[in-house]
């Protein structure tokens, strides 16, 4: 990491730390957890090139898990978290070994056709509450001894899990299983000449992509004390690719301004109804024409461009 990068990253942490005194505390977690599930999603398109329609299986099923577990069991927040995630992952485990059998559209169809089998499970299973969710599900106690009930204290504990999941997703994008997983993105077939096991590295991939998107689900249900049909609905994978395209893919911060373009949208423009559906229409279409790799990717390859260009000019001739 460079020291212009390390210097942004040290001004972010403090904005963020700012951030909950200037703006509704429940509204950045929002932002956080739809920018994380963006995130794991893009783990799987960007580094990977496997599209999934059916992201949203593990954001729900991790909530209303998590849900559960802290509304019937009363234990620590950490335990909920960690139940949830892993029940996540077992999800993203036994839908992947299926699932990375089939390549392209395949892969996305067979996607989508677990998440609708999760959203039935959830609309019928007794704990779920069908279609009115799990409802007042109570803000856990953290390590015993920090109390989330107060929405400040819920900002932070949220805020220390979404950093921990961003942290895990840049560890694993810049390691060499990364690279591995950039060379099969690129080239399937040399990576496999090359003698590595494609498909064990992809489900390895789609299973901790699965554990990040439920680590979002946990803790958007432990801020908002509520697991509803929304949460595993296919609205919420559109949702959560649409981000990535905005902000861009094969990058870090795509998800994270995408999430604050879409879902500001939602927040602000709630008067409009049915009219937000079409403002996030021409953005997306807007987006698309100026913006071909995304508002943070083409930001980033016109920096690579000016970068060259320099670089160039400064070679003696």
């Amino acid at each position: 990491m460079s020291s212009m990068q390390r210097n942004l990253l040290i001004v972010g942490i403090v904005l963020l730390c700012l951030a909950p005194f200037a703006v509704y505390p429940l509204f950045l977690i929002k932002l956080m957890c739809f920018a994380l599930l963006a995130a794991s999603l893009n783990l799987l398109i960007g580094y990977v090139g496997l599209l999934s329609f059916g992201h949203a299986m593990f954001y729900g099923t991790s909530s209303y898990i998590t849900g559960y577990v802290l509304k019937t069991w009363g234990v620590d927040g950490i335990v909920g978290v960690l139940a949830g995630v892993a029940v996540a992952a077992g999800l993203g485990f036994l839908s992947g070994l299926l699932a990375i059998r089939r390549h392209g559209i395949y892969f996305s169809m067979i996607t989508l056709a677990f998440a609708q089998l999760v959203f039935f499970l959830a609309l019928r299973l007794p704990f779920t509450g069908g279609e009115d969710g799990l409802q007042a599900v109570p803000r856990p106690t953290f390590l015993g001894v920090i109390s989330t009930e107060d929405n400040l204290a819920m900002y932070y504990v949220a805020l220390a899990l979404v950093g921990f999941g961003f942290w895990l997703i840049y560890r694993t994008v810049y390691s060499p299983f990364g690279q591995v997983l950039r060379s099969i993105r690129d080239n399937e077939q040399r990576a496999l000449s090359l003698g590595y096991q494609v498909n064990r590295y992809k489900l390895v991939a789609f299973t901790l992509s699965a554990a990040l998107a439920g680590l979002a689900g946990a803790t958007k249900v432990m801020s908002f004390q509520l697991a509803s049909l929304a949460d595993v609905s296919w609205t919420t994978s559109g949702e959560a690719l649409l981000i990535c395209i905005v902000g861009g893919l094969q990058t870090l911060l795509g998800p994270v301004v995408g999430s604050l373009i879409i879902i500001s949208m939602e927040h602000y423009l709630a008067g409009f109804a049915e009219w937000v559906l079409i403002i996030q229409g021409v953005v997306f279409v807007l987006v698309v024409m100026l913006f071909r790799k995304g508002i943070v990717g083409q930001i980033q390859f016109k920096w690579r461009e000016r970068a060259l260009r320099k670089a160039a000019s400064l070679q003696p001739r």
